[in-house]
């Protein structure tokens, strides 16, 4: 059964998932906007979050001028896989993490293998 919350509880369990991941590391972060989206697009409603952009370890010397990379919380399947709030608190943190994740070029194999899959 989907978790109960407000959109503006949900933003807010995203922004203290942000703010429990090292400054150090949000300090790094290049280029980037995090949202939250009711629905991934197309076909796959299961998908929890979304990194799209070039990862740091793929820009070279030509990068400059383009738009952002994007991170994407996906409000609807996190609270449909979840119990209970509790859950979903832990769920979001581990989304927000895997994605940044890739921001910094790490891949689902190597997430997988850290527990963050």
């Amino acid at each position: 059964m989907a978790v109960l919350v407000s959109d503006e509880v949900f933003d807010q369990l995203v922004e203290s998932a942000l703010d429990d991941v090292p400054d150090q590391l949000l300090d790094l972060l290049d280029n980037v906007v995090i949202q939250v989206e009711d629905w991934p697009e197309g076909d796959d409603r299961g998908l929890l979050g979304l990194y799209d952009g070039i990862p740091l370890t793929e820009r070279d010397l030509d990068y400059g001028g383009v738009l952002p990379d994007r991170i994407v919380i996906f409000r609807e399947p996190l609270k449909t896989i979840c119990n209970g709030t509790d859950e979903l608190v832990e769920q979001i943190r581990i989304t927000v993490v895997h994605e940044i994740a890739h921001h910094f070029g790490i891949d689902d194999q190597r997430l997988d293998q850290l527990g963050w899959a």
